[in-house]
């Protein structure tokens, strides 16, 4: 017998209603929901060392090593509301930490281990951080100021090693409530200075939800998301989520590699992954063996659009397709191909539909109005018709421009389409358009083109200011190892999208270039590579 689509999407709707009324009661406690009212025994995280070997932490281990980092904070003047930061890679340190912040009711601020100290500093400052723990090999980008500084990986006196084995537990833990901040953090900035976002706690339904859900894991998965924390997928996808559903989660250490990415992959026999599109190309480029005892049931990736070839790949090399999924930091994961058995749709190249408990719509420019299947317009969620939303605006700052005049939408600053099948396809950043005699080209569409080149690793398409034009399409390309540069590549390059894409759309210019320039979370930013076009023609006249 056929399934019934509206009785599954009842049952589905009853289910996102449930995971949100949990988590916005007025007596919500995260450290309960999150690890103790899990088994004392269940494994809450493994954690791969550098050298493979493995260390598992359960939920009762969990338990004991956050109340003691709760007493300390509690001893260091830490209250609910008090905003503690982190400069610390994927470790069981972290994790500790990150349950004595929510076990005294504090406000976690996630630090990218990457981040410069100038970055750092202006962080904490906008934040107002009270406390900042810090690896060793990081301590020293934290600047001076308002916060004490306790530095983790090292067994010095009176650094948080030494510091917990004295401290006096912190009995029970705090309910903050579904408004409750649970996070204060900051988007990447791309475009502009990074803005400060306060989550509430409530927003982590919508995590619990998008694990169960778009990346459809069972109580029977070994799940990996190779995401780092001091990212809001990472943070919320690697650790808060399976958290709260009491799921295994694998935390490696260090930075990226093939090799030990297949390593873990085999050695834990994991069947759900999740990473961002980089890491599926740099795999598909490694000349790394891939193992054959691998059991991969699920792929998924998020932060970035995910282009053609790499589920070319996946499906040569793997037998399974990677689905994407798309999301930000205000409002979490709300469009993608889902893997849960009752909302599958064919992985096309496109961004895929509204995950459950979201209503996400395509407008006219300057309008509620919705655009008509085919046309360009705005992404915008429809905040009524969406359970899982909760953003309201930045910490400190007017956020007027992300809703529509009649505050019905919450507007993401992309442009997409919407087929007349209802699948949602992905254009570019608003500010991102090209705009050439008249025709309005998204990026991406042109990127994915060349990217599809055997000789192209990675790219970047632009506006460049043109006198006749006004803009025309530069492209910036990053070649395959033992790939040389020439004009009759480029020239290549420029007919490849000519065929592949059309005549219109087709790069004025190829720059071929060693790296592209990309924020601390990996995304391209293509204001500088604007920039630079700009600089390079002002200084031409």
């Amino acid at each position: 017998m056929a399934r019934d689509p509206n009785v599954t999407t009842e049952g589905i709707s009853a289910e996102v209603r449930e995971i949100m009324e949990t988590f916005s009661v007025a007596d919500a406690d995260p450290v309960w929901l999150l690890c103790d009212r899990h088994p004392a025994d269940a494994v809450a995280f493994t954690v791969v060392e550098l050298d493979g070997s493995t260390t598992d932490l359960t939920f009762g281990e969990l338990r004991e090593r956050s109340q003691r980092c709760a007493g300390l904070l509690a001893e260091l003047g830490v209250a609910r509301g008090d905003r503690v930061a982190t400069l610390m890679g994927k470790s069981v340190d972290l994790v500790t930490v990150l349950l004595g912040i929510w076990r005294v009711g504090a406000v976690y601020v996630p630090l990218f281990t990457a981040f410069a100290a100038g970055a750092v500093a202006s962080r904490l400052s906008g934040a107002q951080a009270k406390v900042v723990v810090a690896d060793v090999d990081q301590a020293g980008k934290v600047p001076d100021g308002a916060w004490m500084l306790l530095v983790a990986g090292t067994e010095a006196v009176g650094g948080l090693t030494a510091r917990l084995q004295v401290a006096r537990p912190f009995e029970g833990s705090t309910a903050i409530g579904g408004e409750g901040a649970f996070v204060h953090m900051f988007t990447s900035g791309t475009t502009g200075a990074p803005k400060g976002v306060v989550h509430p706690l409530r927003y982590v339904g919508g995590w619990q939800a998008y694990l169960r859900f778009a990346l459809g894991v069972r109580e029977d998965s070994v799940y990996w998301c190779g995401a780092d924390p001091g990212w809001a997928y990472g943070l919320y996808s690697a650790i808060v989520a399976p958290m709260v559903l009491g799921l295994r989660s694998v935390l490696q250490r260090g930075g990226f590699g093939a090799a030990a990415t297949w390593r873990t992959l085999a050695d834990l026999a994991v069947t759900d992954y999740a990473a961002a599109p980089t890491v599926f190309r740099s795999l598909r480029a490694s000349d790394v063996p891939i193992p054959k005892d691998l059991c991969l049931q699920r792929l998924s990736s998020a932060g970035e659009p995910l282009t053609a070839e790499v589920n070319e790949w996946t499906v040569e090399a793997l037998g399974l397709r990677v689905h994407d999924h798309y999301g930000q930091t205000e409002v979490g994961m709300t469009i993608g191909f889902p893997h849960h058995h009752d909302l599958e749709v064919p992985v096309v190249a496109a961004m895929g539909v509204a995950l459950p408990g979201w209503s996400v719509t395509v407008l006219q420019d300057g309008t509620s109005e919705p655009a008509a299947a085919g046309e360009l317009g705005l992404l915008a969620i429809d905040i009524a018709g969406s359970p899982l939303m909760t953003f309201t605006g930045y910490s400190g700052r007017d956020a007027t421009d992300r809703f529509t005049a009649d505050g019905r939408f919450y507007l993401t600053g992309d442009l997409a389409l919407r087929t007349a099948e209802g699948l949602l396809k992905f254009s570019s950043r608003d500010d991102d358009v090209i705009i050439m005699a008249g025709y309005r080209i998204g990026p991406f569409d042109v990127e994915s083109v060349l990217v599809g080149h055997p000789a192209v690793a990675e790219c970047a398409v632009v506006a460049g200011p043109d006198s006749v034009r006004g803009e025309v399409i530069e492209a910036f390309v990053v070649l395959r190892p033992g790939v040389e540069s020439s004009g009759a590549l480029e020239h290549e390059l420029q007919q490849h999208v000519r065929t592949g894409y059309a005549a219109h759309a087709h790069p004025r210019r190829v720059h071929v270039v060693p790296e592209l320039p990309k924020t601390a979370s990996g995304k391209i930013q293509r204001a500088e590579l604007r920039r630079r076009l700009r600089a390079a023609a002002e200084s031409a006249q």
